[in-house]
């Protein structure tokens, strides 16, 4: 590019570099440097990233052998002052190492043994919950919140190198709170009706404006919000079943999307799918699948979650298909990918199961990383369909924004920000293989893998968290303001913090865009 280049004595620089702010600022080593830098002091005064949920543990954990009868159980429990206890014993396949096989609860002793009239004699592991989920000590506690809320968990095993080293439960969640979607999310399951649920919109936005206030990052909201979206859907999908009677096969419900990458924020539409059992036969089970969708996405939209412009929900029955159906669609639109099934990329390849069958989506997300890994083509055109959108930077490096209409003079934080980032990282985890969903999950995975030079990972995790601040902030101020929130931001009315910063961080996504535009070349020229 034409450059115009200053030489400056360096006793002179020094000086001036040491008495003026300003003058420091601009030159400042890199951009990514200063990214670096103000994400951190974010990260640094925000204490829910630095705590773990081992300073949650207040005692060891009770354990038992899966061997010993109830009644030595619940003696134990009564001994410790405990409601459950972690069951210890060996490994199925290697004897020598020791594994926790399950948990047992006093619900379990009453619905599993009292209830069903079962001796006290009876064993601990005829009566423990052996799908046990459990959370490293190395965790931060916003993601045991988390994991206990989307599993609805009471007890949460903390283990270090596989092993329990303590149990946390709700209580202790409660006294660690920092935000309010744990209540959100019991409000949500303890409705009845419908308009219930609707009334819970204002303490969504509530929910929202106060992790911006309490300084929580954006891979918190973003989880916090998905979060919530999903339990409206799950809570909604029982009351859709409780109405229409049991689903006559077995389903699986999707998110798509934002909120399959848990990065849902406030103003957000809805994106969601169904994956029917092979032994759908339309003819006979078509009506009930689309008065269950028609109830799911209604309730949604009176919820706070618009209609999908363009069409992808439930509702539509081209997207109700069956395993086998799902499978050879995404096969075909990778083998022959085309400008309409490149358009779904962007919102199918972000795919979570959220109620029914939610192992379904587990599998088809595990066929389409196979399969696109493989894939150079695919990947040249996913990764081509990725540059359609960039950022507002012009020539001289200044913001370009909209020039006429309703949204004159502001930058849309989605289209040219968040959105072309996750496109852009999206690529790259599929030619890694990712599994994951979130986007900060799967730069992990991309960095993992050094698909990326050194440092350029690092570069689009600063870069996207502040994109992303930005654009969950000013939501935030116009949900204070009692204004209607959007993505579109005024650049006159940041900050010169905020100014300098986001024109650093849309300088790292363009360079990463340059970078894609080289490593994933059409099949035929280059590398591929």
């Amino acid at each position: 590019e034409d450059t115009l280049v200053y030489l400056v004595p360096e006793a002179i620089f020094t000086r001036l570099f040491d008495e003026f702010e300003e003058f420091a600022d601009a030159v400042e080593v890199e951009d990514k440097t200063r990214v670096r830098q103000a994400v951190a002091r974010r990260e640094d005064a925000n204490e829910l990233m630095t705590a773990s949920v081992a300073t949650l543990i207040t005692r060891e954990p009770v354990t038992v052998a899966p061997e010993i009868s109830v009644r030595e159980a619940a003696e134990k429990m009564t001994a410790d002052g405990v409601s459950s206890l972690l069951v210890i014993g060996p490994e199925e396949d290697n004897p020598e190492l020791t594994r926790m096989l399950g948990i047992v609860t006093d619900r379990d002793i009453r619905s599993r043994l009292v209830a069903e009239g079962l001796p006290d004699t009876t064993l601990v592991s005829d009566i423990m919950s052996a799908d046990l989920i459990s959370i490293d000590h190395r965790s931060y506690v916003f993601e045991a919140m988390l994991l206990m809320l989307r599993h609805n968990l009471h007890h949460l095993p903390v283990s270090k190198d596989r092993l329990p080293i303590g149990m946390i439960g709700i209580s202790d969640i409660i006294r660690y709170e920092s935000n309010n979607s744990l209540f959100v999310v019991r409000s949500i399951f303890r409705q009845t009706q419908v308009e219930g649920l609707v009334e819970l919109k204002q303490a969504v936005r509530d929910c929202f404006v106060r992790l911006v206030r309490e300084g929580a990052n954006s891979r918190m909201i973003g989880s916090s919000m998905a979060l919530i979206g999903r339990s409206f859907k799950q809570r909604l999908l029982e009351l859709a079943e409780a109405e229409l009677g049991p689903p006559p096969v077995a389903y699986c419900f999707l998110a798509l999307g934002s909120m399959a990458r848990e990065e849902q924020l406030i103003v957000t539409d809805q994106d969601n799918a169904l994956i029917l059992h092979d032994h759908y036969d339309p003819a006979v089970h078509e009506d009930y699948f689309a008065r269950l969708a028609q109830y799911v996405c209604d309730g949604l939209d009176a919820c706070g979650y618009a209609y999908c412009t363009g069409g992808i929900m439930a509702t539509n029955p081209k997207w109700r298909m069956t395993r086998s159906q799902w499978q050879a669609c995404f096969a075909q639109w990778i083998d022959r990918p085309n400008p309409e099934s490149l358009l779904h990329s962007s919102i199918f390849f972000d795919l979570q199961g959220v109620w029914g069958k939610t192992e379904w989506a587990d599998q088809l997300n595990d066929f389409i990383a196979r399969k696109a890994k493989s894939s150079a083509h695919f990947l040249a055109c996913i990764a081509h369909n990725a540059l359609l959108r960039t950022p507002p930077l012009g020539f001289f490096k200044d913001f370009v924004v909209e020039k006429d209409g309703r949204q004159q003079d502001s930058i849309n934080m989605k289209r040219r920000g968040t959105a072309p980032l996750a496109d852009l990282v999206r690529v790259h985890a599929l030619a890694a293989g990712s599994r994951s969903q979130n986007s900060f999950d799967r730069l992990q995975d991309i960095i993992d893998t050094d698909l990326l030079p050194p440092g350029r990972g690092q570069n689009l995790v600063d870069a996207l968290e502040l994109i992303s601040m930005v654009r969950i902030r000013h939501q935030a101020l116009s949900l204070e303001a009692g204004d209607e929130p959007d993505n579109n931001v005024l650049p006159e009315r940041l900050s010169d913090f905020e100014r300098k910063h986001l024109k650093d961080a849309f300088q790292l996504l363009s360079h990463a865009q340059k970078f894609m535009k080289f490593r994933y070349p059409p099949v035929g020229r280059g590398r591929g």
